[in-house]
């Protein structure tokens, strides 16, 4: 059963990812070993639980339970030892989870399983990292955790049955929906997200319309809850890029990405979280939005 959960990365999905588990009511440790980055994900939980407070989404005794459930643990050896669960939050980058998985391996116990949260990488991969293919899988959580209600898990070629089911269960308690499927790249959701956001730039790329127009359409016709661009802007154009990248080398030619994709993340345009990506973040264009 498990109890204990260590987070690695505490990133926007590490660090949301943390949250819903501690809610949930496990034992949990959030680990970066940049201890900067770990002491601002500290503070951005903590908004996230003051908003849900501020707006009924969850009761002070259930906030004082949850924080209580909650370390931050720059140490990877002390928080390893103590899972049952570790969840992989890392760049999507091979060589960078490789490397967590080897040393993660130095230090969890036998009955520990491995969760990678990927949008695309393979876990049948990810599970020759370390020693317990048959206790790897796949846990596709969407951005921004605490909202979206879905986790995509993806069995690899060697993932157990009792894994499959204890991590569901995992989720289930995290109060998400899940859907468990058999690993083929870019999963259900991936494939599907990443053509239709590619196509919004080529469409862009071709005049057919503003951001604005595009998004609209997408969002009022097809009754998306957000525009291919509002979206992309929230994910990262450079992990959208990367994803893209990833799906042309293993699916072919359709998901080529758009090189006006590739230009905007040359350019540092990558979303929210460098101010400024298809749309503008900056002060000076919300005071421009202002008069």
């Amino acid at each position: 059963m498990v109890r204990t959960i260590m987070v690695v990365g505490s990133g926007v999905m590490g660090r949301g990812i943390a949250y819903v588990a501690a809610v949930g009511g496990f034992r949990v440790s959030l680990h970066d070993t940049n201890e900067a980055a770990l002491k601002n994900a500290q503070v951005e939980l903590y908004k996230i639980f003051d908003k849900g407070l501020d707006r009924g989404k969850i009761t002070a005794e259930e906030v004082e339970v949850a924080k209580n459930n909650l370390l931050f643990v720059p140490q990877l050896e002390e928080a390893a030892r103590q899972a049952d669960l570790v969840i992989e939050a890392v760049p999507e980058k091979a060589e960078i989870k490789k490397a967590v998985f080897e040393s993660l391996e130095q230090y969890v116990s036998e009955h520990c399983l491995f969760a990678t949260n990927t949008s695309t990488m393979s876990p049948t991969e990810i599970g020759s990292y370390g020693n317990r293919p048959e206790k790897t899988i796949a846990m596709h959580f969407f951005n921004p955790v605490h909202r979206m209600p879905l986790v995509e898990i993806v069995r690899g070629l060697e993932t157990s049955d009792e894994t499959a089911e204890a991590v569901r269960g995992v989720a289930e308690q995290m109060g998400k929906e899940t859907v468990v499927i058999n690993e083929f790249p870019g999963f259900v959701t991936s494939r599907i997200s990443c053509l239709v956001g590619n196509e919004a730039f080529y469409m862009l790329q071709e005049g057919l319309g503003t951001p604005e127009e595009i998004d609209k359409a997408i969002k009022l016709g097809l009754n998306y809850p957000m525009g291919p661009f509002e979206l992309v802007d929230l994910v990262g154009l450079d992990a959208r890029l990367n994803n893209l990248r990833y799906l042309h080398e293993k699916l072919g030619e359709k998901y080529r990405p758009a090189p006006l994709l590739e230009q905007y993340v040359k350019a540092g345009r990558l979303g929210r979280k460098s101010g400024k990506g298809v749309y503008d973040y900056t002060e000076k264009a919300k005071e421009v939005l202002l008069k």
